[in-house]
């Protein structure tokens, strides 16, 4: 449920208080911190009487930031069917993606209790799932498992603050009421997202997309460690690769570089600043671009193609009913999960091979001065495939169970 790198050339002033900044470029915040703060202040307005202007969220990253409200505005003040809608207009930073400038709002009212205190509805604007594969249930609303957690904590926290009566629910209905003409520029049709945007991020803030810039920023981390006298780093291709990884290999913060869509700069820029080793790190959607000698893997540019991914189970004793199933897959992520229920794991250590075939390859005549190691997970960290050019393999830390993985 990617999102097209689309700005409307809305002001920095607009959102100044909804903007942290580092390394030079505003960062943003994500949809789905936009939805949390809307929710929390919502349910405050909701069971105070009062509105609320400002209010602060805990990000999945630890930081508190403060919001300030679009509107907060009573939907229904029908005794017992009360509803508050509040919204905040969603920053995507430097250089941002299509949701820039949308407004993220949440309409909540009191409902009965359930097991997890908030039910998450959509309204208009927020996409429903109807394939399988993107982590979500078909038929809910495509909100992901971290945005999830933070309206449902956020939510909480102030009714819990302002006395809501332990019987009680609290129902969110989240809507963009641009989310229609806004998702026309993302892929999420293609996924099965139909009706509007996804509600994202799993940091809860947005990084600056310009490609030369991160490109920039990508060298800059590269030179730093080489100054530093590193000889090993981690490529990963986004952040949860990134948190992954780091139970496997013992090495410092300043080895680990988020790369995104530029792997193969990034193994250049370590062969030019003498760098001995670099492990890609990443899942099977950028994972199978790459094993396809992809190194520029924005999903605009090559999408993932599910039928090459479906050869390569064929190649490890898949049967052809089973790739055919695979081949019709919708996304990386709902190959890998019908992959994994057939036990077809050898798969992934083909297109970890691949990967660092690949690498060397685009090195072309340096392939010989840096070591190219891959590793694959799944979004729960599971550890899928890995190969290196090296003949010891990866060398892992005691506590993965083995000293190397090759």
């Amino acid at each position: 449920m990617s999102q097209a790198n689309t700005g409307n050339g809305t002001p920095e002033s607009d959102y100044s208080k909804q903007t942290v900044r580092g390394k030079g470029m505003r960062t943003g915040y994500t949809t789905g911190a936009c939805a949390a703060s809307s929710a929390k202040a919502a349910i405050t307005a909701l069971l105070t009487g009062n509105p609320v202007n400002q209010i602060t969220i805990r990000l999945p990253i630890g930081r508190d930031v403060e919001f300030t409200m679009n509107r907060c505005e009573w939907i229904d003040r029908t005794p017992g069917s009360e509803k508050v809608l509040c919204s905040v207009i969603k920053d995507g930073g430097d250089d941002p993606d299509a949701t820039h400038g949308a407004e993220i709002c949440a309409t909540v009212s009191i409902g009965p209790a359930t097991e997890e205190g908030v039910t998450i509805t959509s309204g208009v604007g927020v996409g429903i799932v109807t394939f399988p594969g993107t982590g979500i249930p078909v038929g809910q609303p495509a909100v992901t498992r971290v945005p999830r957690r933070m309206i449902i904590e956020s939510t909480l926290e102030a009714a819990r603050a302002h006395g809501l009566a332990a019987d009680k629910g609290i129902v969110v209905e989240l809507s963009v009421p641009t989310g229609e003409e806004v998702a026309k520029k993302t892929t999420n049709a293609r996924l099965g997202v139909i009706g509007g945007i996804s509600i994202l991020g799993s940091t809860g803030v947005v990084q600056p997309y310009s490609t030369a810039a991160w490109r920039a920023s990508v060298n800059l981390a590269i030179d730093v460690a080489a100054t530093n006298n590193l000889s090993h780093m981690i490529l990963s291709t986004g952040l949860q690769s990134e948190a992954f990884t780091k139970n496997h290999l013992d090495l410092p913060d300043m080895a680990y570089v988020g790369v995104g869509i530029f792997s193969g700069a990034a193994m250049k820029r370590c062969v030019t600043r003498g760098i001995k080793r670099a492990t890609h790190v990443g899942m099977v959607g950028k994972f199978s671009k790459m094993a396809m000698g992809y190194f520029v893997t924005h999903v605009a540019g090559n999408k993932v193609d599910t039928e090459f991914l479906a050869g390569l189970a064929g190649q490890c004793g898949a049967s052809k009913e089973l790739q055919k199933e695979m081949a019709a897959t919708s996304s990386g992520r709902h190959f890998g999960e019908v992959a994994l229920a057939n036990n077809q794991l050898a798969l992934f250590t083909l297109m970890s091979q691949m990967v660092c075939d690949e690498s060397h390859k685009l090195l072309g005549d340096d392939a010989d001065k840096l070591i190219v190691d891959a590793m694959c997970f799944d979004f729960d960290g599971t550890l899928l495939g890995h190969a290196s050019t090296s003949p010891d393999g990866i060398p892992l830390t005691s506590s993965s169970g083995a000293s190397s993985i090759g």
